[in-house]
């Protein structure tokens, strides 16, 4: 929360029309699942930030549709930020520079540190996680080989 004596970022109050975001909300009636995203062992629910930020924010519903076949393989994000929130089950992270396994379960959250490698290495068969990323599009590129201590 910001200190009431520090003055606010933009003059304020706005009316809708003139907001920094757009009002948007994603109902659980009707939901759109995808299996537009990064493994085929999952789908994916777009929660709207994108279009409400103009992709300045991601945020998508990621669920488990099957076991993980095997760990992801290294691999890292250009994202400025990636937030990770585990709605069910668990999962288990490595991170280039992190020393152990990092191991999430529901209620956990992690602040993915942007564009270091890792490797989702297991995870619950009935994973659910929230992912809030910056921006919103982004690309991801494997490592031809993992990095040190894993080599």
């Amino acid at each position: 929360m910001a200190d009431p004596s520090t003055p606010p970022r933009y003059a304020g109050p706005r009316a809708l029309a003139e907001s920094l975001s757009a009002f948007a909300r994603a109902s659980a009636a009707g939901a759109r699942w995808d299996r537009e995203g990064l493994r085929d062992d999952a789908e994916y629910r777009d929660l709207g930030l994108a279009a409400a930020t103009n992709g300045r924010i991601g945020a998508k519903h990621v669920r488990a549709l099957k076991p993980l076949p095997a760990p992801t393989g290294w691999h890292w994000h250009d994202l400025t930020a990636h937030y990770v929130y585990v709605l069910r089950g668990w999962l288990t992270f490595r991170f280039a520079g992190v020393e152990g396994d990092v191991t999430l379960r529901a209620g956990d959250g992690l602040s993915q540190p942007a564009g270091v490698p890792h490797n989702v290495i297991a995870r619950a068969d009935d994973l659910e996680v929230l992912e809030i990323n910056e921006p919103a599009e982004y690309g991801t590129w494997d490592l031809p080989e993992p990095p040190s201590p894993w080599r």
